[in-house]
């Protein structure tokens, strides 16, 4: 009987995401028709699935412009963040100047940002990558410096004392213990560098879901907007697996503290 209960519970650890989404998916289903909406105010989840199928290759064309600009914004963020948290952890002088900065920068609505720079950068794909950068640096800093503030002073004197210098103590202490905030804060990063990438669409694109997902609005089909929505969500989860999965092969695994 207990080991019942042990696979039962496992099971449900291991699909409670799948099955929690399958419930609402199921729910949408159901009460949709019962409540008499048509497919113009909200589309059934089987009406998006099947638009989804047969707009298949419309929607993957757009989605490789999102994903490039995704990627090297996020990309970018990583080059210029990283170097950035090392210098404010290392310079307590650096610190102050450019924490001020970096949180004026970030409480600006990207929104606000998006027409301007598509005014100094042109229409192609500079202002959509700078969106997803400037959206998506400021929590890998951030991370960074958490990371490698948290850990234990005294282990870094009992390395010291062993006689290591301090590129060894980076590269063998500070950096392995660090790499677990620093991975938290790459999945939040890619995260909102869709988001900043699809609003850079909004403002001014040719190519990319956020794109048509406009077109969608102008010609009134809430199917193929769901649809592109979707997508966009999609290709967020899968950014937001692979790091995990990459995390997962490079990171230690702490115990929860439950």
């Amino acid at each position: 009987m207990a080991g019942k209960k042990k696979v039962r519970g496992s099971f449900l650890e291991r699909y409670s995401a799948l099955l929690l989404a399958a419930a609402l998916i199921g729910a949408w289903q159901i009460l949709v028709p019962l409540a008499g909406l048509s497919a113009f105010v909200l589309p059934t989840p089987l009406a998006i699935a099947e638009r989804m199928v047969s707009e298949f290759p419309l929607l993957l064309s757009h989605a490789y412009v999102t994903l490039f600009e995704v990627v090297s914004g996020f990309f970018l963020g990583i080059v210029i963040g990283i170097p950035l948290a090392l210098a404010i952890f290392y310079s307590r002088a650096f610190e102050r100047a450019i924490y001020p900065i970096l949180v004026a920068l970030q409480t600006v609505p990207k929104v606000a940002l998006a027409p301007l720079l598509v005014l100094y950068l042109g229409y192609g794909w500079a202002p959509k990558i700078t969106l997803a950068f400037l959206i998506s640096f400021f929590p890998i800093v951030i991370s960074t410096v958490v990371g490698l503030q948290s850990l234990d002073k005294n282990l870094v004197n009992l390395v010291r004392s062993m006689g290591a210098n301090e590129w060894q103590t980076f590269f063998k202490v500070r950096l392995p213990a660090a790499l677990p905030n620093i991975f938290g804060g790459f999945k939040v990063a890619v995260s909102l560098a869709v988001i900043g990438a699809v609003i850079g669409e909004y403002v001014a694109a040719e190519r990319g879901l956020g794109y048509l997902q406009l077109q969608a609005n102008s010609l009134f089909d809430t199917t193929l907007n769901f649809a592109t929505v979707v997508s966009i969500s999609g290709l967020g989860v899968i950014l937001y697996f692979i790091i995990n999965s990459i995390e997962a092969r490079v990171t230690y695994k702490r115990d929860a503290a439950k």
